[in-house]
């Protein structure tokens, strides 16, 4: 097996048309051979669709991703992988949002030709199978080796706005720079990134946030080209911002920045990272010793929210980021009540994004800080999970239906008044986590409430 496929497939293919590895894989075996991509796309020129379509259907499951594209979807019956293979077709988006195309396929196309409809000339390769040979008429090999983002064609970015996205994206995953003609394009497409749908803005987001070790080089061109503003205006106006007191090094801007780069790049972390502080610019008071920020974590919550539902993101996904993002000022100092309040208030399943979150936020600060505190708070927090302490309703020793039932009492909202209290309780106190402890705390609730 060679190239992800059965051999007896290469050959059957081979013997009718020619074959070629395309696109994102050929790209990134380029810069580094020694790491195969499993996500390849293939092309195929000389066959047509519905041949290919038999010959591909004795090796596997074949699905049409659209028969205006001739785009196949294969899963190898083999090794269960599922591959693109394309005929070779040109394209041109048209319609509200980018999100419609006017494709013409043809197998007698070059592939030369399909590769001019790409967007930049590191994807506009091609790999023949079984050769190897590199197809590159672009110039992307060259690039690759300059370390160049560049469109493929001078229409690329009017044709298409999302390779605005998609460059800066690229200029961040790979650490490239982006040429001089390309950008100057970039920024007079600048207008045209409100065309694009907020779905596709927000995947090219999370590309360049999940896959980039710094995915502030992206953010910084699209700050400098006028996209930043029109997607994300919260972002832009941390701009300038300074943070004076002798606590922060940077503006508010290069602070988050930096923060971004240095939180993990699980998505919901780095996008809490990008949203941590955008509500300092409104809450801003000069003070005789510096500046304060009273607030800005209840704001940059709501601010962020805002923003993640503007561009589609699922309300679980908004749900982690608000949760990180108001919970980011919490204190390293607190007690062991504390941190049992702390992690029930975050969830088990956040509590040590918090705290990486809080990391990259104090080497954000820029003046030398380490976070050995934060180290030291995580042992208090493990210790606490460890413990097997109650820190949600879950937890407790009863349930709803047993407060019902004990106290003889009717559904409704005095029955979660009375969970909350428990809660509370065995917050304070986790040895007070018994049935029959938490069912007499529930009869005092009851009685101290009819007295009143």
């Amino acid at each position: 097996m060679k190239f992800g496929l059965h051999d007896k497939l290469i050959a059957i293919i081979t013997s009718e048309g020619r074959l070629y590895e395309v696109g994102g894989s050929v790209r990134d075996w380029l810069i580094s051979p020694t790491t195969e991509n499993k996500d390849k796309d293939f092309l195929v020129t000389g066959v047509h669709l519905e041949s290919l379509m038999a010959i591909l259907r004795g090796f596997g499951k074949v699905d049409m991703v659209g028969k205006s594209f001739g785009v196949i979807k294969f899963t190898s019956r083999e090794t269960g992988e599922t591959h693109d293979f394309a005929i070779p077709r040109t394209e041109r988006s048209t319609g509200v949002a980018h999100r419609e195309f006017d494709i013409t396929y043809d197998p007698s196309l070059p592939v030369e030709v399909d590769l001019r409809r790409r967007d930049f000339t590191i994807n506009a390769m091609a790999r023949a199978i079984p050769s190897e040979e590199i197809i590159d008429p672009y110039g992307g090999r060259a690039d690759i080796h300059e370390r160049i983002i560049r469109i493929v064609f001078p229409d690329a970015i009017t044709e298409d706005p999302l390779r605005i996205l998609r460059g800066a994206q690229f200029a961040a995953r790979f650490e490239f720079a982006v040429e001089p003609n390309t950008l100057a394009a970039m920024k007079a497409g600048a207008p045209l990134i409100e065309t694009v749908s907020p779905e596709r803005i927000a995947d090219e987001l999370n590309k360049m946030l999940i896959k980039a070790e710094k995915p502030s080089i992206g953010f910084r061109h699209l700050l400098d080209i006028g996209v930043l503003e029109r997607i994300l205006p919260e972002l832009t106006q941390c701009v300038g911002v300074d943070q004076p007191g002798g606590y922060h090094r940077w503006d508010v801007f290069d602070h988050t920045m930096v923060c971004l780069d240095a939180a993990p790049n699980r998505l919901h972390v780095r996008l809490a990272a990008l949203f941590h502080d955008v509500g300092k610019p409104a809450t801003r008071e000069i003070v005789e010793d510096g500046a304060t920020f009273y607030g800005h974590d209840r704001l940059s919550t709501s601010m962020a929210a805002q923003a993640l539902k503007r561009l589609r993101y699922s309300n679980e996904m908004i749900e982690k980021v608000s949760a990180l993002i108001s919970k980011h000022m919490f204190s390293d100092r607190a007690g062991e009540k504390g941190v049992r309040r702390l992690i029930k208030n975050v969830g088990q399943d956040l509590i040590y994004d918090l705290l990486d979150i809080r990391r990259a936020d104090i080497i954000a600060q820029g003046m030398g800080q380490e976070p050995s505190e934060v180290d030291e708070f995580e042992s208090k927090i493990s210790a606490e999970i460890n413990k097997k302490s109650p820190f949600g309703l879950k937890d407790l020793a009863v349930s709803g239906h047993d407060i019902m039932r004990e106290l003889n009492i009717q559904p409704g909202p005095l029955v979660g008044e009375i969970l909350d209290h428990l809660m509370e309780t065995v917050l304070d106190n986790p040895a007070a986590n018994t049935h029959e402890a938490l069912i007499q705390q529930a009869r005092e609730f009851i009685a101290r409430k009819d007295s009143n």
